[in-house]
């Protein structure tokens, strides 16, 4: 079962080597990814497993490997061949960053049907007595101009939903065509977890737009678990 989850971003700017001289205007994301991350150390999980949104979906093993030279600079997470989605290479990098392993990573289609997505999350969360999970998911890249995808009136009550919910340690109803209308990156991963069962508590630790894309880092606890600072 489902005992503990961290909710973070994948915008390759959070790579200091690949934000360069504006790597310190995500200094504030990156420690909240790294307190979110605490939650699957804290865990005592026999299974730590990576979802994120890819254009297929996929499933790679424990060492498997990503890299982030598309995106300018060729940083990599793992050894071998780069063969990790963005989302998968940043969690990758997340996770050895806070020297912890995946036993699994699981990409899911950014256009999976919500049921696909659900189901995924359902036989994740019984592949062991003690599953915690890494969830990489961005929010909408609509709520300013100039957002990659321009601003629509709709993408901030949107964004507002999923922070409101991670706090609770919830994923609310998101509907795949406005998802895509507005840019979310991270529906079907959030979908995913949201399939995962289980009654956990949340900490919402970071919301925040500051390249007019939506960005969460969030914990889910045991609710007998002591909180953190």
């Amino acid at each position: 079962m489902l005992v503990a989850a961290a909710v973070c971003p994948h915008p390759p700017l959070l790579l200091p080597e690949l934000a360069g001289a504006a790597a310190v205007e995500l200094d504030d994301l990156r420690a909240a990814c790294a307190a979110a991350l605490g939650a699957l150390r804290d865990a005592d999980a026999d299974a730590i497993v990576v979802v994120g949104g890819a254009d297929r979906t996929a499933t790679y093993g424990a060492d498997a490997a990503g890299g982030l030279a598309p995106w300018g600079v060729d940083v990599r997470s793992g050894e071998g061949e780069p063969v990790l989605p963005l989302s998968l290479s940043v969690g990758r990098w997340l996770l050895d960053r806070e020297h912890l392993t995946a036993s699994a990573f699981h990409a899911i289609s950014f256009d999976a049907p919500p049921a696909e997505c659900a189901a995924l999350g359902e036989r994740l969360a019984a592949t062991a007595d003690r599953v915690a999970m890494l969830v990489m998911a961005d929010g909408s890249a609509c709520l300013t101009e100039k957002s990659p995808g321009y601003l629509d009136s709709r993408a901030e009550p949107y964004n507002r939903a999923i922070a409101l919910a991670l706090a609770r340690a919830e994923i609310p109803p998101l509907d795949p065509g406005e998802a895509a209308e507005l840019w979310v990156a991270g529906r079907a991963a959030l979908q995913v977890l949201g399939g995962c069962g289980g009654t956990l508590r949340g900490e919402l630790l970071y919301d925040d737009a500051p390249y007019g894309v939506g960005y969460f880092a969030a914990r889910w606890t045991e609710r007998t678990a002591p909180p953190r600072d």
